[in-house]
């Protein structure tokens, strides 16, 4: 550490009443902010949303049945695999717009507006004549003065980036004091935390990996709430006016922002953001109403005694966020989450980032499955929690579901085993398909403004990821942690896709002999285009592996 602690403010009396501040002078994030905070609720809370959702409910329920029917049922073996597959989709989709349906509370009651209101001291801030630099306004809870520590953790990403968001948490409204806790061990971060203005953390051990920087951050910075970005978040000046108010209340543990991303500029990007878009837009809202939405790593606040309570944030799994937050939950805390952009992030950019994120996560969302089952009675939690984390632990089984499925066809071509007797005329299997599918796409639609095709080809082929991350957590396999945006040598995507670069060989080779079987046939066989249609899929990802792995051979040739 490369500094010392200012010590804590003097407690004044308490204002009277929210007195304002001059004329010329204005609290921020006031007008702006609430506008931001009407249009994340509206999104939210829009009934035509609501009637979206309650029609593809109906549509999934009618599918299941279709499915489930005893006089649809085809050859064992591709029946099977369709059950299975179709039965994950299904039971998370119904629980996922149970989740959103749900999402019409609003955690911003009457105790935090008027919390908010009082947030600073106003004749204070006009008789210090510190009306120029909000950053040096102290805020107040229950009247009182409580600071804020905010941290940003770093283990090797570049020093432009760095250097943007702790420029961004330097200035910061409200009182504050700025933290780098630099995991990557470099000088150079050291000096540009100086330069800046903000107090720089080096650990000699790397135990626990983030969470473990935090814990270590914590036995020096004695705070009273703390903020956690990661080193390419970009805060926004009201982030503290935003969160802080929710505290008033004893058993807030933590306040949640949504990870929004700035860089959707490549195919991977686009695809990875809008995956997360529609989570902390409508999912996370209604999380709410059930106390279980939990933290996502960054763009968070806690309070400093509440983490104390459950002995530090979590070491024991890649994914500290959830599990920190299903700890904090067992103890009987609560969590807020809010809709409202407080912080600008990166999305990976690339096959092999997005690879390591995806897995990272996912790994620690089976750990919990496999080791903390949320549905054991041993769990202190409530039945919507319970739900909520089940839901959570298993989503990304959706993710192993589209492998079942591109092995049918290839069995009806090879074998000529079909998964459904489809004796139903093809308008009657199209309605029943199609209300589950066809009102999934018109959500995607509705939620994200178009249909995001990036979306549904990371969709169908990241299962590789998401089996070895179930392997590592039934086997416990460790992984080396890895930051999305560290710098270091490239790495071709090939070597991390040959899953999928041979299961695209094997398809293709597949659809050339389904057209050829069927050649003679008037109408398209439905095995041979819904093969077809994933090898599409698959050559689609391929050639964009293919590009960047060009960039990559450039860059080292350069």
């Amino acid at each position: 550490m490369t500094s010392t602690l200012h010590p804590r403010a003097p407690e004044l009396p308490p204002p009277v009443g929210p007195a304002q501040p001059a004329a010329g002078t204005t609290v921020p994030g006031d007008p702006q902010s609430a506008a931001r905070r009407r249009d994340a609720n509206a999104a939210a809370h829009s009934p035509s949303l609501m009637l979206v959702m309650m029609l593809a409910t109906i549509g999934a329920v009618a599918y299941a049945v279709f499915l489930l029917d005893p006089d649809h049922r085809g050859d064992w073996l591709p029946y099977t695999l369709v059950i299975v597959a179709e039965s994950i989709l299904l039971a998370l989709a119904l629980l996922a717009m149970w989740t959103v349906l749900s999402s019409g509370y609003d955690p911003r009651d009457f105790a935090y507006h008027q919390a908010r209101e009082r947030l600073f001291d106003a004749p204070e801030v006009l008789r210090d004549r510190a009306t120029d630099d909000p950053t040096r306004w102290r805020l107040f809870l229950h009247d009182r003065p409580v600071t804020v520590d905010v941290f940003v953790t770093t283990c090797g990403e570049d020093l432009d980036t760095i250097a943007r968001t702790v420029r961004a948490a330097v200035a910061v409204h409200g009182e504050h004091r700025t933290w780098v806790l630099d995991d990557g061990r470099s000088d150079g971060v050291r000096d540009l935390a100086a330069t800046l203005g903000a107090r720089y953390i080096r650990r000699l051990s790397s135990g626990g990996q983030k969470a473990g920087n935090v814990n270590h951050a914590l036995s020096i910075a004695k705070g009273d709430l703390f903020v956690i970005l990661d080193a390419d978040f970009v805060p926004r000046p009201e982030l503290l006016v935003e969160t802080v108010p929710f505290f008033v209340r004893d058993d807030v543990a933590f306040v949640q922002s949504p990870q929004t991303y700035g860089n959707m500029n490549s195919l991977i990007s686009r695809g990875a953001g809008y995956m997360q878009a529609v989570f902390y837009r409508f999912v996370q809202p209604g999380r709410n109403r059930f106390n279980a939405a939990f933290c996502v790593g960054t763009n968070v606040v806690f309070r400093r005694a509440a983490v104390d309570d459950i002995g530090g944030m979590c070491t024991d799994s890649k994914s500290e966020d959830v599990w920190t937050s299903l700890h904090l939950h067992e103890r009987g805390w609560r969590s807020v989450y809010i809709p409202q952009t407080l912080a600008v992030g990166d999305t990976p950019e690339t096959i092999v980032a997005y690879a390591k994120q995806q897995l990272r996560w996912a790994t620690g969302g089976f750990e919990i499955l496999l080791q903390h089952n949320p549905l054991s009675p041993r769990r202190n939690l409530t039945l919507d929690q319970r739900l909520q984390y089940f839901v959570t632990s298993t989503h990304y089984l959706s993710g192993i579901a589209p492998l079942l499925l591109l092995l049918v066809p290839p069995l009806q071509i090879y074998l000529g085993l079909a998964p459904m007797r489809l004796d139903v005329s093809v308008g009657t299997w199209a309605l029943y398909y199609l209300g589950f599918y066809g009102l999934q796409i018109a959500i995607a639609f509705f939620t994200l403004g178009s249909f995001r095709w990036e979306v549904l080809l990371l969709a169908a082929v990241s299962w590789p990821i998401y089996v070895k991350a179930f392997w590592n957590a039934l086997t416990g396999k460790q992984q080396a942690w890895a930051v999305t945006g560290r710098v270091g040598r490239g790495t071709s995507p090939f070597e991390v896709i040959v899953p999928q670069t041979l299961c695209f060989v094997f398809l293709l080779v597949t659809s050339v002999v389904g057209v050829w079987q069927y050649r003679d046939d008037l109408l398209p066989n439905l095995s041979v285009a819904w093969n077809v249609t994933n090898t599409v899929i698959l050559g689609g990802f391929l050639l964009t592996a293919v590009r960047e792995h060009r960039a990559v051979v450039a860059g080292g040739a350069a």
